[in-house]
């Protein structure tokens, strides 16, 4: 089957709006040429031809994820690879790498193949799965990585706990620089963490909350840092979120060592001073942080400091987040809120170029992990996302293709909403048939 995408706006290689026709043969994209080419000569279009006329809409590379919870197994009330992926699709990614927090967590090969087994079966977006760093994620035995890595893992992480000790981190390198692939790391020192449910500050003062410091993140940071130095490593920090962090990832690839980093949409535009309330869909790991912390994010991921942009999409209950902000799990949901939420906030209000905010989406994910992925060009995948730049409208939760509600983004009028996604040369999503 082909599919010819009519009337296509794309970003040309100087990051303006080209209008064009895209044709999509056995899933790659077989040529992408000028409308106005296009329009001075016949279209032949026959009944083994699906086509879709973009009407002028944007036309970018799906987006890539690096960092989401999709909680199957072992957390399906709260989300399954099949809801997970069709909300990631809504949101207009192709490719999402899922964390291995799960229940059982996915630290052996059985439960690694069970997952991808279950993306094939959603048959939706691309979905790659990280391996446990440590059995359990209890920080005490390294997992055969060797074995992972032959599955189909894509790197180690024990993403939702930080490896508390040195040696066990610098162990896993070792074994991960062997195998020429990447450790990811939750940067958390639970020693100065245990019992906080919010950033230490005025938030939590005025609250009487215990609060989570900064220095709990970037200790983690600057020790793995030297590790990944003295081991040779592909380092890559989870979900920064603090100033200190950041300058510590800024003079560690300064001096050339292979670090790279990951921010979500949430820390770029929320503090803790925002929170309005005890509610717990404001309650997420790292948690929202100062406004000092919140610029040092900006410009870090605007000068290349910090790579790629993630969502750390983590649906939760709406029973589990009525527990209040002490007891609630930590974690937002972030699929469907991502690509408009920083269109909105940044590209519309004229700081950032549409171009950096979809390569920072897009191919800067597929070349920090070396993926076939993030790009509009012959032969590339045809893995792509239609966006409405001007529909304007407020986030409305109960219309989430997600199990999971909690998001603080709730009545936020935004506008730039994926309207259609297409993996493979197929659309898995659209929002005329959604």
């Amino acid at each position: 089957m082909q599919l010819v995408i009519m009337n296509a706006n794309v970003l040309d290689e100087n990051g303006e709006l080209q209008l064009t026709q895209i044709t999509v043969q056995n899933g790659h994209i077989e040529k992408i040429e000028p409308a106005s080419l296009v329009g001075h000569r016949e279209t032949k279009i026959d009944g083994d031809v699906q086509v879709i006329d973009a009407e002028g809409k944007l036309v970018a590379p799906g987006f890539i994820d690096m960092h989401v919870h999709l909680r199957e197994p072992g957390f399906e009330h709260k989300e399954t690879i099949e809801t997970g992926s069709r909300s990631a699709a809504k949101g207009g990614f192709t490719t999402i790498a899922c964390m291995p927090n799960t229940r059982p967590v996915t630290d052996n090969p059985e439960t690694l193949k069970l997952v991808k087994e279950k993306a094939k079966e959603a048959g939706l977006v691309n979905v790659l799965p990280y391996a446990a760093i440590t059995k359990g994620e209890l920080g005490r035995e390294l997992t055969d990585f060797t074995a992972l890595k032959a599955a189909g893992a894509i790197g180690f992480t024990d993403d939702g706990v930080g490896v508390q000790t040195a040696q066990m981190m610098k162990d896993a390198m070792k074994l991960a620089a062997a195998l020429e692939m990447p450790v990811i790391a939750h940067c958390e020192d639970n020693s100065l963490v245990e019992g906080a449910p919010v950033a230490e500050g005025e938030f939590a003062r005025k609250h009487g909350l215990k609060g989570i410091p900064n220095e709990s993140e970037a200790i983690h940071v600057g020790r793995d840092i030297l590790l990944a130095e003295a081991t040779g490593v592909h380092y890559h920090v989870c979900h920064v979120s603090t100033e200190q962090s950041i300058r510590l990832i800024r003079q560690a690839k300064e001096i050339g060592i292979n670090v790279t980093a990951e921010v979500c949409p949430h820390h770029l535009v929320l503090a803790d001073e925002d929170i309005p309330g005890l509610d717990a869909n404001w309650k997420m790991n790292p948690p929202l942080r100062s406004r000092r912390d919140v610029v040092a994010c900006i410009e870090a991921l605007e000068d290349g400091t910090i790579d790629i942009i993630v969502t750390d999409h983590a649906p939760h209950s709406a029973e589990e987040k009525a527990k209040g902000m002490q007891l609630a799990p930590f974690g937002i949901v972030g699929f469907e809120t991502a690509f408009p939420l920083l269109y909105t906030r940044f590209v519309a209000e004229g700081r950032w170029s549409l171009e950096m905010l979809v390569r920072r989406m897009t191919s800067d994910p597929a070349r920090v992990f070396g993926l076939e992925a993030g790009s509009l060009k012959p032969g590339a995948p045809a893995d792509l996302t239609i966006i409405d730049l001007n529909e304007e409208r407020a986030v409305d939760p109960a219309t989430f293709a997600s199990k999971g509600r909690n998001t603080p983004f709730t009545g936020w009028k935004l506008k730039g909403w994926p309207v259609a996604t297409v993996v493979g040369g197929k659309i898995v999503w659209s929002e005329e048939n959604a």
